[in-house]
């Protein structure tokens, strides 16, 4: 009994330690949970559930991470905005790493991305289902990424319910704030209101 009391206040310390700031629920609406994620193998109960939560959550950052290498290797950024794009790619980066590390030390086996970045731009963008046909200039990549990233803001609302450790409900919260913060810019960079509603659930899926 003593054990099992030890193991779960480690988990939680763990959590509240290991930079879950980062942490990201991140997903587009036409996304679905891995196999890998329901078949890795994860503990029972609730650390079960957070674990499936945990591992759509590295899939969908590993989607926006390739999101952004495509628009990146698009050549229709202009400097300011591909720097832009860099940035953001480098938080879902960092996301992505803690996820993964959280999944582990949770029990939880992290799904694997699609494909390498290293993987030529038509690869990586047929492997998500990214419409680069319809990317033609650098506003169409910039409203792409901004519809991802309240794709994103919006998951992270929905999932603060949805996980049964506290201290992944608040991370989830609280990395809501950047998604949200990302679309702002997008939309700014797009010369549009970054914010164009009072509340996340009443902003547009697409800028």
């Amino acid at each position: 009994m003593e054990e099992k009391m030890q193991s779960g206040s480690d988990r939680r310390d763990f959590l509240k330690k290991s930079a879950l700031f980062g942490l990201g629920v991140a997903a587009a609406s036409n996304l679905v949970l891995p196999a890998t994620a329901r078949a890795a193998g994860m503990a029972s109960g609730a650390e079960s559930h957070d674990l499936g939560i945990l591992n759509f959550a590295l899939n969908a950052e590993h989607q926006a991470i390739a999101a952004y290498q495509v628009g990146a290797e698009s050549k229709l950024l202009k400097p300011g905005a591909l720097k832009l794009a860099l940035q953001f790619q480098k938080d879902h980066e960092a996301h992505a790493a803690i996820l993964a590390e959280t999944i582990q030390k949770m029990g939880g086996k992290p799904v694997a991305a699609k494909l390498p970045l290293t993987a030529p731009m038509e690869e990586l963008a047929k492997a998500w289902g990214f419409p680069v046909a319809q990317l033609k200039d650098e506003a169409d990549v910039l409203h792409f990424a901004a519809g991802l990233e309240i794709g994103a803001a919006k998951a992270y609302l929905g999932a603060v319910k949805d996980f049964r450790t506290p201290e992944l409900a608040h991370a989830a919260a609280n990395i809501e704030g950047d998604e949200a913060m990302h679309y702002a810019i997008l939309r700014n960079a797009l010369g549009m209101n970054p914010v164009p509603a009072a509340f996340i659930s009443a902003m547009p899926d697409k800028a």
